[in-house]
């Protein structure tokens, strides 16, 4: 995806841990880590970044230990309430720390490293008109309309328990759903099922990229996981959300979402209670009005639409050498009331 941008990319021989089978990349990973190393050295001798941006994790630790031996300031930011194991050592090599919630500064902060809830940086909601959205989609401005997505992982629940309840979802509202690769054809074929009166109140999508945006602004409710970019989504659009947090990964996900959840934005449904009858219970949020604008007020007061602004900020000063800002400076500008 990164070439694409034209942004200059680069690949260390490190690849990241994502499987824990016992098999011959056992043997490879630490030796890919030893040559990563003195590769990343040379890359940031070439470069002489005046500032380094991580999201930590094990794939940034052989350009924090150059960046270390070489010194170069280091930003990182971490989305999880827990951190993983990983974040948490190479948060030892950050100078400062960009953080979505405040339990995470007191899990990996120390004395002398300077810790600022930014909240997670997203596209801007902003710059995105809901009227526009729904003509760009065709969504009638009297209906109502729920997007659905379930992540990269675990996506088949969600789209078995749309399955399920379609012919009665679309009674109730329109539906954009997200399947994923596996999932299209079959949703597609539910489509070609439904009655032609009610046919175009269901979209299936394999993924929406750039239209997520206007999706987001269109919609009236979400039903999704609780990854850190997908709850400060939710929130910075003023969206009541049904979530249904992803239930391995050491449980983070449901840690982000318990914030939303306990102010009332939010209601969480475990994964393995998510079926036809819970969506239709949950898509009558839109039915409810009081309900809904309550969840809706609540999600804004989360909101923190300018948290890429303060995270450049924080990087800014740290290439120019000059001293980080005041955390309340950097909370209005993550909260878009600061300049």
């Amino acid at each position: 995806m990164i070439p694409a941008t034209g942004i200059p990319f680069a690949r260390l021989f490190v690849r990241s841990l994502r499987s824990v089978d016992l098999d011959w990349h056992v043997v490879v990973d630490p030796i890919r880590l030893s040559l990563s190393v003195p590769q990343a050295m040379a890359m940031l001798l070439v470069r002489r970044p005046s500032a380094i941006f991580t999201t930590g994790g094990y794939v940034a630790l052989p350009v924090l230990l150059a960046a270390s031996a070489l010194r170069i300031p280091v930003v990182m930011w971490d989305g999880n309430v827990v951190p993983g194991r990983s974040v948490r050592v190479t948060a030892r090599l950050a100078g400062c720390l960009a953080v979505t919630f405040e339990d995470t500064c007191r899990t990996l902060s120390r004395p002398r490293r300077l810790c600022y809830v930014t909240g997670t940086p997203i596209r801007d909601p902003r710059q995105i008109s809901r009227a526009a959205a729904r003509k760009a989609l065709g969504i009638p401005a009297e209906d109502n309309l729920v997007l659905i997505f379930g992540g990269s992982q675990a996506v088949r629940r969600f789209n078995t328990a749309v399955a399920e309840a379609l012919p009665r979802l679309v009674e109730r509202t329109r539906v954009i759903h997200v399947t994923g690769d596996a999932g299209l054809d079959e949703a597609v074929a539910g489509r070609e099922a439904l009655p032609a009166a009610v046919r175009d109140r269901y979209r299936p999508e394999r993924f929406l990229d750039d239209e997520m945006g206007p999706a987001l602004a269109a919609a009236d409710l979400v039903v999704g996981r609780a990854g850190s970019s997908t709850l400060a989504e939710v929130a910075a659009f003023g969206l009541p959300m049904v979530v249904v947090p992803y239930p391995h990964a050491a449980g983070h996900q449901r840690r982000n979402a318990e914030e939303m959840v306990r102010s009332g934005a939010a209601r969480l449904v475990e994964d393995a209670d998510f079926d036809a009858e819970t969506l239709l219970a949950a898509a009558a949020i839109v039915d409810d009005p009081k309900e809904h604008a309550a969840m809706a007020a609540a999600a804004l007061a989360l909101a923190r639409p300018g948290a890429a602004d303060a995270v450049a900020e924080l990087v800014l000063a740290a290439a120019t050498g000059q001293p980080y800002p005041e955390p309340a400076h950097v909370e209005a500008l993550s909260r878009g009331a600061a300049g």
